[in-house]
């Protein structure tokens, strides 16, 4: 895989038998730990990050990147991910500069995709992606991401 592959079919249906075989087994703690790990394997995917809703509030709950985020409590509502989480819908933020809901988290951010997590009706989690090059995400990634929720969604989120 080249350093600045983007996302295809061939890719995405890999990843997902990859994820498939990372579940069995796993508690849901331990696959949402897993997945954040192998997405962060894409060249393009710098910092993976899985969120879990608590209340009026998002919680980190498993990461996979080169550091930390200071970000590991995001009021629902606010920034990128706040915003995911209130509206249910994905987000595609190709310039994170243009974009005034923006968390810094990382100097190198130029793009990012949050992707929530519905079960039951409601969103329960999201998956946050940063990129360090703009436009890093397409409708490729939000098709492969939404799936990879779906399967998340499917174990108990607890």
């Amino acid at each position: 895989m080249k350093p600045d592959a983007r996302m295809d079919r061939e890719t995405a249906k890999e990843l997902l038998a990859r994820i498939d075989s990372a579940s069995a087994g796993s508690s849901a703690a331990e696959l949402r730990k897993k997945v954040a790990k192998l997405l962060n394997e894409f060249p393009t995917y710098n910092w993976v990050g899985i969120y879990l809703v608590k209340g009026a509030n998002l919680h980190l709950d498993a990461w996979s990147g080169p550091a930390p985020t200071v970000h590991t409590e995001i009021p629902v509502g606010k920034g990128i991910c706040g915003w995911a989480a209130k509206s249910g819908r994905t987000e595609i933020v190709s310039d994170v500069t243009k974009d005034s809901r923006y968390l810094q988290c990382f100097t190198n951010t130029k793009s990012e995709i949050v992707v929530p997590i519905h079960h039951g009706g409601k969103v329960v989690g999201e998956i946050d992606i940063d990129g360090d090059k703009l436009n890093a995400f397409s409708s490729m990634d939000r098709e492969f991401l939404e799936a990879v929720a779906g399967k998340i969604s499917g174990t108990s989120v607890a």
